[in-house]
């Protein structure tokens, strides 16, 4: 069973991950924040090919790590029955160094994998556990390594929240149903 609520809710939180919040309300993200793509897009190769202070990943590595997450959702979307089963992350996280193509590539294959999600979001089935669980599990990834990715490099942090904002259901109405028509 197709649940327009669930299906709006998982569009609206990923969307606001990967394009920031709308201007009059947000979930995940501080007012402003222009979300992890154009987060990305202010970051140099160099920059995305350096290790984390602490000797950690790079952010290149993060990155190649969570299109490789999309890419495997969505061969299983489009019926590779084993996608999960066969996947391997490991050589995700080898990928430590980019060329300035090899960074614009990586993004541009991160916006296109996330997009092709998005999507088909309003396919996911509320009656089968695992299309939930597993469609909450990559976004809540997606913001885990978004908040990494922002540690590793402090310059395209978010904005610090002014004041609080509150949301009506009014505003959640009328945001679904401009993200449902999008």
């Amino acid at each position: 069973m197709h649940n327009e609520v669930l299906s709006s809710a998982l569009k609206t939180i990923l969307s606001e991950l990967v394009d920031g919040p709308p201007k009059d309300f947000c979930f995940v993200l501080n007012p402003g924040d222009p979300g992890l793509l154009r987060s990305l897009d202010r970051l140099t190769a160099e920059d995305a090919s350096r290790l984390s202070p602490e000797g950690g990943a790079s952010i290149a590595a993060h990155l190649d790590h969570v299109c490789y997450g999309f890419d495997v959702l969505n061969r299983w979307l489009d019926g590779e029955a084993d996608a999960f089963e066969k996947a391997d992350y490991s050589p995700s996280w080898k990928r430590t160094t980019v060329t300035e193509f090899e960074w614009t590539n990586l993004r541009q294959r991160l916006e296109q994998q996330v997009r092709k999600w998005l999507d088909v979001l309003h396919l996911v089935d509320a009656d089968e556990q695992i299309q939930v669980t597993g469609s909450i599990a990559i976004i809540t990834h997606l913001g885990y390594h978004l908040g990494a990715i922002r540690q590793i490099n402090r310059s395209i942090r978010g904005p610090v929240r002014c004041r609080p904002r509150c949301i009506t259901s009014s505003t959640l109405t009328t945001t679904a149903t401009t993200r449902a028509a999008t």
